[in-house]
């Protein structure tokens, strides 16, 4: 489980990250990456619209990607923030698939900045 440290929780950060940050595409999800220098705390932020699927299936999608989000946690340059967005396939994918995709969009935004 991510800690309140770690989470992207205000509409103006998930904003920041989504429209100034970099982005990786991936068939699964989008993963949008942006400095932070306010918080000294790798964050994560999760965004699972309803095109994914019902409530049950949304929240099923979200605690997948935080549970790969905190086994990423440590590779993770301090000061990011990291939103996640979950497209229409990501509830069919398997969790290794997301946590790949969320891992080498990671891998390659920090690696170009």
């Amino acid at each position: 489980m991510l800690s309140k440290a770690n989470r992207v929780t205000h509409p103006s950060d998930f904003r920041l990250a989504v429209r100034r940050g970099r982005r990786y595409s991936a068939p699964h999800c989008v993963v949008h990456v942006v400095k932070n220098e306010r918080s000294n705390n790798v964050r994560f932020g999760f965004i699972v619209s309803k095109a994914v699927g019902n409530a049950v299936v949304r929240n099923r999608v979200r605690r997948r990607l935080r549970a790969a989000a905190f086994q990423l946690l440590h590779d993770v340059d301090v000061s990011s923030d990291i939103v996640v967005r979950a497209l229409a396939g990501s509830a069919q994918a398997e969790w290794a698939t997301l946590h790949a995709e969320i891992a080498e969009g990671i891998d390659r935004i920090v690696v170009k900045e």
